[in-house]
């Protein structure tokens, strides 16, 4: 199985990076992942972060990086289902690729 890591605003997705299987995302590969969106997205300045409250999202060096780059990262509250943007997000994804198969991971990045 393959993760999807997926950055979307209010009308949608914005980026997504596939991992492959039996990666593990940790701390330093989520700084790697910011500072790809973050260049991507920050030009405008005007975006902040939310993300729950995994491991990865918290990590010393993670929260150091944000604060280096002045980003604002809004609280995510503990045990708060209704604010886990995903549960809204990953319904419609599944429905958009309904029926799509990919013969390998390169495929599914054009999606």
């Amino acid at each position: 199985m393959t993760l999807l890591i997926a950055f979307f605003d209010s009308k949608g997705l914005i980026h997504h990076e596939f991992v492959q299987a039996g990666t593990t995302v940790n701390e330093e590969s989520y700084e790697g992942r910011i500072r790809r969106v973050r260049q991507h997205l920050y030009q405008s300045g005007q975006w902040k972060l939310l993300h729950d409250n995994a491991r990865p999202h918290t990590a010393i060096r993670v929260r150091h990086f944000l604060a280096t780059c002045k980003m604002t990262v809004l609280e995510y509250p503990p045990y708060s289902p209704d604010l886990a943007l995903a549960n809204f997000l990953f319904p419609r994804l599944k429905e958009a690729m309904k029926g799509c198969t990919f013969s390998t991971l390169r495929r599914s990045n054009n999606v």
